[in-house]
Formats: structure tokens, sequence, C-alpha cells
């Protein structure tokens, strides 16, 4: 045994091997990290596998996962079988005996050391490629997919005359294939050089020959090989013009072929494709020449053809003949991307038409009367008042409500209702203890709707909730109201065994109830409960009492993560909505098929075309993308998440789209036909935001159908920055109910306005109608204003209402102390040739801080106002009132005033409003010496009215109580003590006395 340490005089340790329990304990411990290991990977996949099945789902998870083997065993094994052939083969090509010179003295050590471990080093050098090559095989997945599935588009790319299903199916998997070829050759090429030079077949320093013929024929074949694989690169590269992109002055992702690609490039390719044929076959007649010469001479001229042919011929085509004339050169390539990219983008159908900007009707009582027609204008922005959702609704601290709320409509009296909707989540955040028992036991789900009237608000500024309080009732009926997948739902829960969960709590206590859905995975299995254990890092999983029979996890609980993993190929829209649909609460997501091989259209990056001043303040917002850099979208699936089951269905929407019939091809049965939509939710699906975010962008230089414009970029729009948002992000794109110029009624829209390139005056305002079920459902309308001519943009009509003194100094009382102005959404309505403009502004003041609507700018044809309520800023901006008030509010908000055509009558009327709302705010102090100034001013504004209608009415005699004949004359007594109100508001019951 060998000694270690001690000096001569020193004592000496002797070290030996370990005692027969030390190594069985190493052996035992290894053998359990081992197993550990495995048992880690295998949990992994068999909690996947558990939830696919649970979702019925599970023809995704097998599908993707026996293609993913498919090709990790076909290519590893190909890479693996390539290299270790040619090292087998460079070992039995190696010459008998060797120089013995000192070069090859040194490598001998190498080849003694080696030559009991050859098998073994063979087996782990294409072990090791074949697993490197494999993985990377598996990746590409969704390009084998859609190549064996892929279907065709029936349109053919204007320059090859191929349909289009070539470039978008089969050139990324031709491509991914002679990548692996160049791969697997030079791999070859390189482990068999090695081992020729170690086996002495090829020489440095050696006399004589520096190869031998067999090394020679050999690395001459793999070279072939390799040049034989960059003729078929440039045969690829024709077509690879067509969707390559670069940079354009006429926009930053051109795509296509331009000039001197078609008339340089593409036969540059050609007359390349043919020297590498060339010089491929000289490299293989060396197995008979025996002679690096003419392969050499070859492989040098096609060197020099490609910076030749393929560089400078090219720059001297582009220097000489395209830029002194380019616009007539570049002209029919632009017409060629411009029907490609209008196409891509479906914006080909985008209805542009000359708008005046500036109304040419003088009678202001009719404007008036129109904005009630033309617009359902919404004032409550989901934006801002997801803080007064949660200060009035939130109930219990464990509820929330999503930063962004949502806009959908419902019927209401045979009506349809802009409605601000959100859904009261659960807020772990928001539990008093925490602990493993709580947050996943019986903290579990949020519970019910909170909606309210988007055009309106009360008397203080609160929403007009329509449905509201927990349980929540109101407008929407019936309905299962627990929320177990929701936006804000990211942990996991464990239902429906021994615990209860808390429902819900109101005055009498606690609620509880227990999970009877068939969502998540069951845990009675003690081998789900290790996996599980296992996968989310909770031993507890395993041994806990509260999980019993009939125990279920949830989890991958938001919408937009559901539809994601069974519908791996989809891009989903960042904003899901949810609705009440046949008495359930169902998550809606838009999610599309893309693809960045159609030819010659212009390509764009999805997450910067998708954000804005909403996405910049929530991530949540922005779009999940399967590709960043995108030249084709489609809508083609719409999709639902039950938020009490957690079941997905996937809708057909978009019937012709070839991509999408491709992945139904890859993954059929996933996917439900368009006419499984019910009516019900047909009514609740819209028009995607991200899908017309990225159409708004390309329509900022595609809206012009011709080269030359494109070209010369004068026509070039750019979308406006938010203006009540200082962080210079886009403004977001708004739903609203309104009617366009040739529309004969109201649709719900989504909108969006632009301006031109580096101006702030307005170029053009957009819509397209979003009701789903129309025939004009997707429409693109847009309103093209004079460019001899300067209309306000958004960012000059909120410096207006900055700047005005009046409402400046209104602001400032408004903010008062403590409190904050926060301006809504700045809603752009075209009317009668000009343009509507109406901003809600918001305070946040006290202690709560949550924001209450307290005043409406409105702005039309250089007016502006600046009003407590919408009504009141439109009659003024008008100086007409409307014709039809809209009904009183359900909240206590004051009654619009009455109407007479009588302008006496209608000052009167006013003033009977007005001091009806000063009454009503002296009640609430209480003031009573105000109510009483308020009364005798309401009785004086009642009094002018009669008498002004009775003079009008020539000779009709004054009753008892003040009644014009007005059809909208007001009521209750003039003499009352307690008062009346305009427009049938009742009288409020208390009196001076009362006090």
């Amino acid at each position: 045994m060998p000694d270690r340490g001690g000096g001569p005089t020193g004592p000496r340790i002797r070290v030996g091997r370990p005692s027969r329990r030390v190594r069985t304990l190493l052996m035992t411990l290894g053998v359990l990290a081992v197993l550990g290991m495995a048992f880690t990977m295998f949990a992994g996949f068999w909690t996947d596998w558990l939830w696919y099945r649970s979702v019925n789902y599970s023809s995704v998870f097998t599908t993707t996962l026996w293609t993913k083997i498919g090709l990790f065993f076909v290519f590893g094994l190909l890479m693996a079988l390539a290299v270790g052939f040619n090292i087998w083969l460079a070992h039995r090509l190696r010459p008998p005996l060797s120089a013995m010179s000192v070069e090859q003295q040194s490598l001998d050590r190498y080849r003694m050391g080696i030559a009991p471990y050859k098998t073994w080093l063979l087996l782990g050098i294409t072990s090791l490629v074949g697993l490197i090559a494999g993985a990377s095989a598996a990746g590409q997945w969704r390009t084998w997919l859609m190549w064996v599935n892929g279907v065709p588009f029936h349109q053919k790319d204007p320059q090859f005359h191929l349909d289009v299903s070539f470039f978008a199916f089969d050139l990324p998997w031709y491509r991914f294939l002679l990548g692996f070829g160049f791969a697997a050759t030079i791999l070859s090429l390189i482990a068999a050089a090695l081992t020729h030079y170690l086996y002495g077949g090829l020489r440095v320093t050696s006399p004589g020959a520096r190869a031998t013929a067999a090394a020679t024929g050999h690395l001459s074949v793999l070279l072939g090989i390799f040049v034989t694989l960059k003729a078929v690169a440039y045969w690829l590269d024709r077509y690879g013009l067509a969707v390559k992109s670069s940079d354009f002055k006429a926009t930053d992702n051109w795509t296509g072929l331009r000039y001197v690609d078609a008339n340089a490039y593409l036969p540059a390719k050609t007359i390349l494709f043919c020297i590498a044929v060339i010089c491929a076959l000289l490299f293989f007649a060396t197995l008979w020449r025996r002679t690096w010469q003419l392969p050499v001479i070859g492989f040098g001229l096609m060197v020099l053809s490609a910076i030749l042919i393929g560089g400078l011929y090219p720059a001297i085509v582009q220097k000489f003949q395209v830029q002194p004339n380019e616009q007539a050169k570049e002209a029919p390539y632009v017409e060629k991307n411009l029907k490609a990219t209008r196409e891509a983008y479906g914006i080909d159908g985008a209805q542009v038409t000359e708008y005046s900007g500036t109304s040419t009707t003088k009678d202001k009582t009719t404007l008036r009367d129109d904005v009630d027609a033309t617009a359902s204008i919404r004032v409550l922005d989901p934006n801002i008042v997801s803080p007064t959702y949660q200060q009035l609704q939130q109930m219990r601290k464990y509820y929330a409500f999503p930063t962004n709320l949502d806009v959908d409509r419902y019927n209401v009296n045979g009506a349809d209702q802009d409605t601000v909707i959100g859904l009261r989540e659960l807020n772990l955040a928001g539990v008093d203890k925490q602990n493993w028992i709580n947050n996943h036991f019986r903290y579990t789900h949020g519970y019910g709707v909170v909606a309210a009237k988007g055009t309106t608000s009360d008397a203080e500024g609160r929403p007009l909730f329509t449905e509201s309080n927990l349980p929540s009732e109101g407008d929407l009926g019936t309905y299962q109201q627990r929320i177990y997948y929701g936006e804000k739902t990211t942990a996991y829960s464990i239902v429906g065994g021994p615990q209860k969960e808390i429902d819900y709590s109101d005055d009498a206590g606690e609620k509880t109830t227990s999970y009877t859905g068939k969502s998540g995975v069951n845990l009675s299995n003690p081998v789900n409960r290790a996996a599980y254990a296992v996968a989310f890092g909770e031993p507890q999983i395993l041994y806990s009492g509260a999980i019993g029979e009939g125990s279920r996890i949830l989890y991958n609980r938001t919408p937009k993560e559901r539809v994601e993993a069974v519908a791996p190929w989809l891009t989903i829209d960042g904003d899901a909505y949810p609705a009440v649909v046949n008495h359930k609460i169902q998550w809606i997501v838009d999610a599309y098929t893309t693809t960045n091989g159609y030819p010659y259209a212009s390509r764009t990056t999805l997450g910067d075309t998708t954000a804005d001043s909403l996405t910049a303040t929530n991530d949540n917002r922005a779009v999940v993308a399967q590709q960043n850099q995108v030249n084709y979208i489609r809508n083609s699936v719409k999709a639902t998440v039950d938020a009490y089951t957690g079941e997905v269905k996937l809708y057909q929407w978009d019937t012709e789209d070839p991509v999408l019939k491709t992945w139904m091809k890859a993954f059929p049965g996933t996917v439900k036909s368009k006419s499984s939509i019910s009516a019900d939710l047909m009514a609740h699906l819209r028009y995607p935001q991200d899908l017309f975010k990225v159409q708004r962008e390309l329509l900022t230089r595609y809206h012009v159908k011709d080269a030359t414009t494109f070209l010369s970029g004068s026509e070039v729009w750019q979308v406006p920055d938010d203006p009540s948002n200082k962080s210079g992000d886009a403004v977001p794109p708004y739903y609203l109910s309104m009617r366009m110029p040739d529309q004969k009624a109201q649709a719900f829209s989504l909108t969006t306005t632009f301006t031109p390139n580096g101006r702030d005056n307005l170029s053009a305002f957009m819509a397209v109608d979003s009701e789903a079920g129309t025939p004009d459902y997707g429409k693109i309308r847009v309103l093209k204003l004079p460019t001899s001519t300067t209309v306000d943009g958004p960012k000059q009509v909120q410096s207006q209402f900055n700047s005005e003194q009046d409402i400046a100094e209104s602001i400032r009382l408004l903010k008062g102390g403590d409190s904050d102005i926060e301006y809504g959404n700045l809603l752009t309505v075209p009317l009668d040739g000009g343009l509507l403009y109406v901003e809600p502004v918001y305070v946040r003041g006290g202690g709560l801080k949550y924001p209450l609507l307290k005043k409406v700018l409105v702005t039309y044809g250089g007016n502006t106002a600046f009003e407590d309520t919408l009504g009141e800023a439109l009659n003024k901006v008008f100086g007409a009132e409307g014709a039809t008030p809209p009904p009183a509010d359900e909240g206590g908000g004051t009654t619009p005033p009455p109407t007479s055509t009588n302008p006496t009558v209608r000052e009167a009327l006013t003033d009977a409003q007005e001091a009806f709302a000063a009454g009503q705010e002296a009640l609430k102090k209480p003031d009573w010496d105000a109510y009483a100034k308020a009364q005798k001013d309401l009785e004086a504004a009642l009094k002018r009215a009669e008498d002004a209608q009775a003079e009008a009415d020539k000779g009709a005699k004054a009753s008892s109580s003040p009644s014009p004949t007005s059809s909208a004359s007001p009521s209750g007594g003039s003499g009352s003590s307690s008062g009346g109100s305009a427009g049938g508001s009742p009288s409020p019951s208390p009196s001076p006395s009362s006090g």
C-alpha cells in the first residue's frame, strides 16, 4: 500500500481501499441519485401527460411527443452513422506502416493509449454528436408537421409561379435538411481528417507525400459532398429571394425581390449553382486521378465567382442601373410587394374614403341629435376604473380585479349596451394567514361578475353597476359564479377532497363549498401524488392528510396559458376577456395562425407592433407569439375557457386559412367547426385587438396602392402616442358602438387614429366592424383627411384641453389639496364631416384614492366644453339640447333636463335641473339653508318655464302646477316646499323642517 505523510521521524499514515461497508454505501447513494434523477424526469413527463388527458387534448401531447421522438432518433441516428462511418473508414484506410519521423513517433503514444478503448471512444463520439443533432432536430417538430401536412394556398408567387405553400411549408423543411447535411458533412470531414492524421494518412511535417491516396480519395469525396450541398444551397437561395428581408428606404422590413435581386442575384445564383456542380464533380474525380490539382482550381474558381458574380456584379447593377432611375426600376417590384402584403395581413379589402374633416351642417340642433344616433359614447374607461371596482365591489381582500377591465356588449331590454366588465378573481396576496393549506386548499376561487354601463355614471362619478354585489345579481341572470380559472389565478389549488373551500363571505359568515367539476388531475393515486410532489417541489402533496379521495389538483389556470398549451401552434392574443354565455362564465381568447414564409409580404415584429401604452404598464396584455417575425397572420381560431371547469374549446373561425387547415390535418379533432359556435357565444365574439394593431401599423404605409407614392413616402402615417399617457407609447385602440358615414346603424367597432409621419395633426381615422356574425364583420374603413388643410389630432386636442383657461382653472379646483387628475380614453367619432372628441376626466381624491368620473371634455369644430356630464358637454358644444334625452340613471344621478323647441323654456328647464341638483347636494351634507335656496330657485325656474310655454301657446291657461305643454315638461308642484324636479325626477322627501 502507498504511504502518505510523515517525515523521517514522523508517523506514517497508511491509505488503503475503502471498506466494503463504505463501498456499499457509496454504491447505494449512487443508485439512489440515478433513480432520483430518473424519477424527476419521469415526474415531468407523467404530470404533462396527466394534464393533457384531464383537458381531453391527449392527442396534442402524443402527436407532439412522437414527432419529437421520431425526429430525435432519425436525425440523431443519421448524424451518428455519418460521423461514425467516416471515422471507421478513415481508420480502415490507414497506412500499414508509418514513417518513423519525429511527428509519427509523438503520435505513436496517442495511438497506443487509445488502442484498448477504440470501440468505446467511437461509440462515445458518435453518441455525443447524435444526441446533439437529435435534440436540434426534435425542435423542428413544427417545421416537419407543416411540411408533411401542408395544404395549398391556391395562390402563386409572382416571380417563380409556385404555390405559396412551397414557401410557407416546404422551403423551411428543405433548409433544415440542407443545414443538417452541412453539419453532418463538416463533422464527418473533421473527424475523418483527425483520424487520418492520427494514423498517418495525413502528414504535416513528415517528408514525402502529405497524404496517402486513400486519405486523398476519402477527404475528396467528403469535400465533393460539401460542394454539392453548396450547389443545392445556391438553388434554394433563388427561391429564398422571394421571402428574404432587406433594408429598403420604402419600408424597414422589405420582403421579396427588388430589381437587383431579379436581374443580378437571381442569375448569379443560377451561375454559381452550375459552377458548384462542376466543382463537386472535380472533387469526386479524385477517386480516379488521385490529385488535388483540378478540385483546388475548381474550388478557387467557385470562391472567386461567389465574390465577383454574387457580390460585385449586383453592387454594380445597383449603383449604375437602379440608383439613377430608382422609381422606374423598382416600381414593378413594389407593386408586387404592395399586393402581397395587403393580402397577407388581410388589409386588401380596406375601404379608404376621403373625409373633409369639417362639418357642413349649420343647424346645431340637428348635429346635437345626430350625436346620439352616430355613437353610444363610452365615458367609463376600462383601463382606469379597475381601482373603483376594487373599492366598491371587492368585498373581501382575497378578491381582486384585473388591472385592465374589458368592454363587451349585452342585450338589455331589447337593446345592445356597451358594458365594462370584470371578474372578482382570487387574490392570494389578500389572505390574512399565509400558509400552505390556506393558499392551496381553502382559498381556491373567485366569485362573480361585476359589470357597469359604459355610457354613464351616477351623480358621484361612480359606475352604474348592472351586475354587482356578492353573490352577484343584476341583468345577467343566473349563472355559475365561481371562478376557478382566471387571469390572476396563477397558483395551483387542490380541491374536491376532505378539505372544504371558502366559497364567499357575507354578513352571516363564511360559506364553504367543495369543487364538483371534473377539471384537474385526480390525486387519489399515490404515484400521481409523488409525481406532483416532485414536479411542484412540494413534498407535503405526498403525505398531507388534507388530500384524500376525490382530491384534484388544478394548475395552468390562466386562459391564455391553457389555450397555448392545448394548441402550441397558435399565437395568442394579449387580451382574453370574460363573458356570461349560456349561464356560464366563459373566457374568450383570440388566437392566430402565422408564418414568415409568404412571398413578397413585408415582415413585422409582433412584440413591437402590438405594444402600446397599456402593454407598457401591464405585461399580461402582451401577445404570446410562437413566431415574433411574421409576414402572414389570420385570426383563425376563437377559443373559450370555462371559468369553473377549465374546459378549453377551439373553434375554427377562418374557414379558408390554409395554415389552420394544415394544423387541423396534423392534429385532427382538436378544432371544432365554426357552425358549433352557439348564438349566445357569437353575440360576445369581437374583432381582436392585437390583429387590429398589426393591421393599423401596416396601413401606415400600405394604405396606398400606387408604387410611386409608396416610394416617395409622402403619404406615410404613424400611430400617435397616447395623449393621456406620458410614457410615449402608442395609443391603444378603443372599442366603441358607432356608425361610420356609409353605415345605416351603429355597430360595435374597434377604432384608432393616424397622424402624418412626424406631425401631430390628424391624417386618418380607422374603424373595423367588430360585430361577429354580421356580414360586415372585419370590414376595415379608413377615413382619409385632406392634406391641404389641417385637422387637430389627439395630441393637439389634448393640448387644447389643457390650455383652455377656464378648463385649466376647473382642473386646478378639482385637484384641490391631495387629489389627482386622470384622463381617460380620448374617443374620436366621425360626425357630419367633422370629428367629435370626447374624453372623460377622473379625480382620485381623499384617503381611498380611487378614480371617480367628475368631468367630460368634448370638442367639435373648434368648440370645447368641460362639463359634469356628457350630455351637458354636448349641449354646450352644439348650443342645443338633444331631442331625446337619455333616461334617468339608476344610481341616483340627476335626470337630464327636458327639452322644448322654445329656447326660453329650454333655458328655464336647464336652470330647474341645476337647482334640483343643488338641492340634492345640500341634502347630503345636510345644509338646510342651501336646500331652501335651491328649492326657491327650482320653483322660480319652473314658473318661468310655465309662463314662457303659456305665452308660446297663445292663451293657454296656466294650471295650478307648472305643466308646460312641451312633450318633455317637468313634473312636480311649483309651490311645494319640498320642491319639484325637472324631467320627472322624484322630489326629495326631506324638508327644512325635518332637520
